[in-house]
């Protein structure tokens, strides 16, 4: 059920609201936008009266929810979702965020020279992977703790934020002191022990669309960590597997704006896992920024041919700088900006 309240309800009114929700067994989650309080009551009681809520106090409306995603669906925030960031950086809102850097942390130098590429090409995020899940046992797993280390380092040295993925629940914690954002992969969005704890955690977190996930599975599966109450989260759009092999994967462009109407919640798009192809990202960041895409996630290496890991998807340095200039002459014609 959500329970919108008028704009010049009293505290004294939201909080009998509130009580009356959690005496039928509601769990309340609330939200407060620009101009009303929202309460969103989660859970299934026996038996309730909407009309009831109608007409106390400070109440605008009341109304079911009918779709199974009750935190999720736009109609718990209607106005959508903006994360602040302690630099200041805001995603959600009219600035298209940027995060990009290699899929894999490899060495200080390597991490150091692609934060400072990635700074000067306009980037907000640096992203780079200390623990990596490979398709492979025998692959290249990633430096684990070191390279949290190592991200940390070059991140306050250039003043971008970091965002890195973690794979267990073990990691949240390790992880914690080091990054910005955490990632949650496409393996693990119906991992859902992982997205229960990472909902109690107060630190945001972008998740990325499983491989063959419907999208009212992904809209579920942040259902997992918003009743948590952690409400900072970020979707991503990262391709689909299809019959199609030409390309890694079919990037869904369809499914951003279907997820803006649906949902609250920011929505990215990943490229690189989208199309799995360097000299294909450039047009998918492009047509995903027109479809609505709040930011985008993309991996540049400072030499993808010796690339550790993913150096077929990742830009070079030249083509972030090129593709970035391009956002910037799209973005005003659907209204955004970009750094």
């Amino acid at each position: 059920m959500i329970v919108a309240m008028q704009g010049i309800a009293t505290e004294e009114n939201i909080q009998q609201v509130i009580e009356r929700m959690v005496e039928l067994g509601f769990n309340v989650h609330r939200t407060t936008g620009a101009s009303q309080t929202i309460l969103a009551g989660v859970g299934t009681p026996d038996h309730f009266e909407v009309a009831e809520f109608k007409v106390l106090p400070g109440v605008h409306d009341a109304y079911r929810i009918s779709s199974p995603y009750k935190l999720a669906g736009r109609s718990f925030r209607p106005e959508g979702t903006k994360i602040t960031f302690p630099n200041g950086v805001v995603v959600g809102g009219q600035e298209i965020t940027i995060m990009a850097g290699p899929c894999s942390v490899e060495s200080r130098e390597q991490i150091l020279t692609s934060a400072k590429i990635v700074k000067a090409a306009g980037a907000q995020f640096l992203r780079g992977g200390a623990f990596k899940p490979r398709s492979s046992p025998y692959s290249f797993q990633g430096m684990g703790l070191e390279g949290l280390k190592l991200l940390r380092e070059v991140s306050d040295a250039t003043g971008l934020l970091v965002i890195t993925e973690v794979m267990e629940i073990s990691q949240i914690e390790l992880m914690l002191p080091y990054i910005d954002c955490f990632q949650v992969g496409a393996r693990n969005m119906q991992n859902f022990n992982l997205l229960r704890e990472l909902g109690h955690v107060r630190k945001p977190v972008l998740m990325k669309r499983g491989i063959s996930a419907t999208i009212e599975e992904v809209l579920l599966s942040a259902e997992y960590i918003l009743s948590g109450g952690n409400y900072d989260l970020i979707l991503c759009e990262r391709g689909i597997r299809t019959y199609e092999t030409y390309t890694r994967n079919t990037m869904d462009i369809s499914a951003i704006p279907v997820l803006k109407k649906l949902t609250h919640l920011p929505v990215f798009a990943d490229p690189s896992h989208g199309i799995g192809i360097r000299d294909m990202v450039a047009p998918m960041a492009l047509a995903s920024v027109a479809a609505g895409a709040d930011g985008l996630l993309m991996e540049m290496h400072p030499n993808p041919d010796k690339a550790m890991s993913d150096g077929a998807q990742s830009l070079y340095p030249q083509q972030l700088q090129d593709l970035i200039a391009k956002l910037r002459l799209l973005a005003p014609v659907v209204e955004r900006t970009v750094a």
